[in-house]
């Protein structure tokens, strides 16, 4: 696969952020699929008894439902159903994070508050988003629920995955400052991540992305495009990093 540049900006900023809230922080770069499998069976087939939330963070060439390894590319279902609820017990009634930001190359640009850097897309999809003029709102009052042990929940519950832009689009990322979606996700939770809930936090985040970042590149075809992150949860309980 072709170097992502500006991912070990990405990879960075996230280890300082996530360890700024209490989460013990692993790296590994340049994985093979085999690789990638292997350090997440192992980190679902730890005793997590102890631990109240599990993240984990792909940053990688990718497309629609698949991921890639330097040696080619394999399913995320693979990935995330090793923490399912009959698979990572451990686990079972507690938030398990997966935040994925696919890359790869173009030669486009960045027009963003202050900059215009070369950029890259990625690969969820092959749309682009033109934008549109209009307001938003914040979000409303979420809705908490109580965990039982002696009830039966879903298997696939607790689960949240935050994908840095909806299916069938391009997402972007400046080699020298890093993706929007992970720049965006960085920023605020250093500011707000003790304080927000999970998803007042992701939608701040779907903010900062859709009015900060827009392309720019002397091909009209990759110029003046715009960018939303896609959040899929299934979480059962409100999630405060605090």
């Amino acid at each position: 696969m072709n170097v992502r540049n500006g991912t070990d900006r990405d990879a960075g900023e996230l280890y300082k952020c996530f360890k700024s809230l209490g989460f013990d922080v692993f790296i590994y770069n340049d994985q093979t699929c085999e690789k990638m499998e292997h350090l997440l069976r192992e980190a679902s087939e730890e005793d997590h008894s102890d631990s109240s939330c599990f993240a984990c963070i792909l940053l990688s060439h990718g497309e629609e439902g698949m991921i890639y390894g330097t040696d080619g590319a394999m399913p995320i279902k693979t990935m995330t159903s090793m923490f399912r609820g009959d698979m990572c017990k451990s686990l079972v009634g507690k938030p398990k994070l997966f935040f994925i930001q696919f890359s790869a190359e173009t030669a486009t640009q960045d027009h963003n508050e202050m900059s215009s850097h070369l950029l890259h897309q990625a690969c969820r999809g092959s749309e682009f988003d033109d934008g549109i003029q209009t307001d938003s709102g914040p979000p409303n009052d979420t809705m908490e629920t109580d965990a039982n042990p002696r009830h039966k929940i879903p298997v696939e519950a607790d689960f949240l995955f935050a994908y840095s832009t909806v299916p069938g689009y391009y997402s972007w990322r400046n080699p020298g400052r890093g993706s929007w979606f992970v720049q965006a996700l960085c920023n605020v939770l250093n500011e707000f991540g003790k304080q927000l809930e999970i998803m007042q936090i992701l939608t701040r985040v779907n903010y900062m992305v859709a009015t900060s970042f827009e392309s720019w590149s002397e091909d009209p075809r990759f110029s003046e495009k715009k960018q939303i992150p896609c959040v899929v949860s299934m979480l059962t309980k409100e999630l405060y990093f605090n």
